[in-house]
């Protein structure tokens, strides 16, 4: 297993039973749609996260409420349209994250475009270090492949699953798209640093609410949210790159947008910055990103 840091601390009997059932049902349904082509796996997979999985597990809902905190003005016509069309991309970006082949094989016919783009490869040429910054939007495993197949050494750090055996399935997967992977922790964010400081690039998300965090906005809304990316950047003389990749209208095929550097000032500022970044793509494209994210809990709020 390419992954580094601590392993999920809870074991399949210490998790909550609803999340276990959660699970197990992700993983027969991404294990029997592995017997499909992969053109045909990926729709198939949106269709049964949006029609059948997603109601169960209470994403419509969430989605509904998200949207009408946000746009209170959307129509519930809009709002039901997004409430399906959301758990689709969802469902969708789980058939290519664990389907690591395909997925390389579509970064390698995926198009790179934006202002970022020298500054990026220019980086690479001299040995300074990268961040590339993204959320939970399009498929952002794409624009980490998209790189690696570009000549650039990518670490990614990422949250573990609720319980071992999800864990295990998920981590073999991802992996293949690329090392090294770092979990979130202590021991992992250390040698997420190390990794950094000799002149590579890491690729974060940062759109998870994060109680320790600063009370930017998102969305106008206030958004508690980490200032580490920027915070290595400037300890670290690191470019910080807004990075996407956004799923085009066949469902299937993605566009990498690298955008222009974010100036080196304050925490603050820099991550206002990548939130703003994040906003402007998600209103482009309203069905890429997890609206079923608690992503703007008050204060002290965990759950």
């Amino acid at each position: 297993m390419a992954a580094t840091g601590n392993t999920p601390s809870k074991t399949d009997d210490q998790v909550g039973l609803k999340d276990r059932i959660v699970s197990a049902i992700i993983i027969g349904i991404i294990r029997v749609l592995t017997l499909l082509p992969y053109k045909t796996r990926v729709p198939v997979s949106g269709w049964v996260l949006s029609r059948i999985v997603g109601p169960l597990i209470g994403y419509r809902k969430r989605v509904r409420d998200n949207l009408s905190r946000i746009f209170p003005e959307m129509s519930p016509a809009e709002k039901e349209r997004l409430a399906r069309a959301v758990p689709d991309h969802i469902g969708r970006t789980l058939a290519e994250l664990f389907s690591p082949k395909d997925l390389i094989r579509t970064a390698a016919q995926t198009p790179v475009t934006g202002a970022g783009i020298d500054a990026v490869d220019s980086a690479r040429d001299v040995g300074r270090p990268i961040i590339l910054v993204s959320g939970h939007f399009g498929n952002y495993d794409i624009a980490r492949s998209v790189l690696i197949q570009r000549g650039h050494k990518v670490g990614g750090l990422y949250r573990a699953m609720n319980y071992r055996g999800f864990n295990e399935f998920y981590v073999s997967r991802i992996s293949q798209v690329g090392t090294p992977l770092f979990l979130r922790g202590r021991r992992g964010m250390g040698e997420m640093v190390k990794f950094l400081k000799a002149g590579n690039a890491i690729a974060l998300l940062i759109d998870q609410h994060m109680a320790a965090g600063a009370p930017l906005k998102f969305f106008g809304h206030t958004a508690y949210t980490a200032l580490s990316a920027a915070e290595l950047a400037l300890r670290y003389d690191a470019l910080l790159v807004p990075c996407y990749g956004v799923r085009q209208p066949d469902g299937l095929s993605f566009e990498m947008v690298l955008e222009a550097p974010v100036p080196h000032t304050t925490p603050e500022e820099m991550t206002q910055a990548l939130n703003d970044s994040l906003e402007a793509q998600v209103r482009a494209h309203m069905a890429q990103w997890l609206w079923v994210h608690r992503r703007w809990k008050p204060l002290g709020a965990d759950i």
